[in-house]
């Protein structure tokens, strides 16, 4: 018996183990098909705990979320439950939903059958994310568990503002000086008082924290034959955030009109198509219990974003290429004038997203 049969058989599995093949292009988690002659087949995931370094919490954010969100299905007498929220299966030893041999952690979900991602970023699908993910936050407002930061100040703007001072300071690869890097630091380090706004609301007693999705992209949903949504997956970063987390991270990715790292900066531009198609279907499932200072700076939230991304890769690039992995050595500097184009491409459109938000 392989080694990942072994694994899955300690796992409360309906049915015998057949065969196990690699399921999807993730680039956290080892992630399998597990096919028996049960009713179900299932998804068998190695837990990275080198990002996600405290399994139990982990574990406890999602079991907490999908319990919740099953209770207001039943409540809501919904049909076809088990295709609209993820079931995770206990380990027979333990009675929890991951298995551990002090090395590697394990976990196994059911898998739902007949049901589809998309990659595609465009208007319908944009809209169809932003309704998912606002629904998800809605489901979860209520939530009577106290959950916490499976990855601890995960977007937090003072940290990542403080993390570039100290490169520059430190100067460890010699690159503080260079031309590329000045002109990005005169762009950047002017705005980061206004960027920082999220956590002096916070503290101000103004922003309150929810439980987020926090990586909000179009393809971590599932979709049914008919094109329905059926439920957000990929709950690893489910956590307190600011609602900011779930629109301005979909909104970085979705509405660039290049890749992140690609180095025709001048074709970059923020799509207003896209952030009117995800603020629509976001409002309309989320719009219930947002706080009005939570609407009017979901426009801040777009340019959030890209600019502590523009940061972040900066950051990197300064400290000596030690966190991003890189395909060539000016790479992080091409991500960071990419997403310093895009951070300035959407401060350009506030109004006009202001004026959307409104309407």
């Amino acid at each position: 018996m392989d080694k990942l049969t072994v694994i899955a058989n300690r796992f409360a599995l309906e049915g015998k183990v057949s065969e196990i093949k690699p399921l999807g292009k993730g680039l956290i988690n080892d992630t399998f098909l597990v096919i028996t002659d049960g009713p179900h087949k299932y998804v068998l995931q190695r837990i990275n705990n080198a990002i996600f370094r405290d399994v139990e919490l982990l574990q406890h954010n999602i079991e907490c979320a999908t319990r919740h969100i099953r209770k207001k299905l039943e409540a809501a007498g919904e049909d076809d439950i088990d295709r609209k929220v993820l079931t995770f299966v206990p380990c027979t030893a333990t009675g929890k939903t991951f298995w551990t041999d002090g090395a590697e952690y394990w976990r196994v979900s059911v898998f739902i059958p007949d049901s589809f991602t998309h990659e595609a970023v465009d208007p319908e699908h944009s809209y169809y994310a932003g309704k998912a993910f606002g629904n998800f936050e809605a489901m979860l407002a209520d939530i009577p568990d106290t959950l916490g930061e499976t990855i601890p100040d995960f977007h937090n703007m003072e940290l990542r503002a403080r993390q570039l001072k100290e490169a520059i300071k430190a100067d460890a690869a010699g690159r503080v000086n260079a031309p590329d890097v000045q002109a990005l630091l005169k762009v950047l380090l002017p705005y980061e008082e206004e960027m920082c706004k999220a956590e002096r609301l916070y503290r101000e007693g103004k922003l309150p924290k929810r439980i987020c999705h926090c990586d909000t992209k179009v393809n971590n949903m599932l979709f049914d034959a008919d094109g329905n949504v059926l439920c957000v997956i990929d709950l690893d970063t489910v956590m307190p955030s600011f609602v900011f987390s779930d629109f301005g991270d979909f909104l970085r990715t979705a509405a660039n009109t290049v890749a992140e790292d690609s180095p025709e900066t001048h074709k970059v531009d923020f799509r207003m198509d896209i952030f009117e198609a995800f603020a629509k279907g976001y409002l309309e499932s989320a719009g219930s219990f947002l706080t009005p200072v939570e609407k009017e700076n979901l426009p801040y939230a777009a340019c959030l974003f890209p600019y502590m991304q523009a940061v972040r890769f900066l950051t990197d690039y300064i400290n000596g290429d030690t966190y991003y992995k890189i395909q060539y050595p000016l790479h992080n500097l091409v991500r960071t004038k990419n997403q310093a184009a895009l951070f300035e491409a959407a401060r350009q459109k506030v109004p006009q997203m202001r004026s959307f938000i409104l309407r």
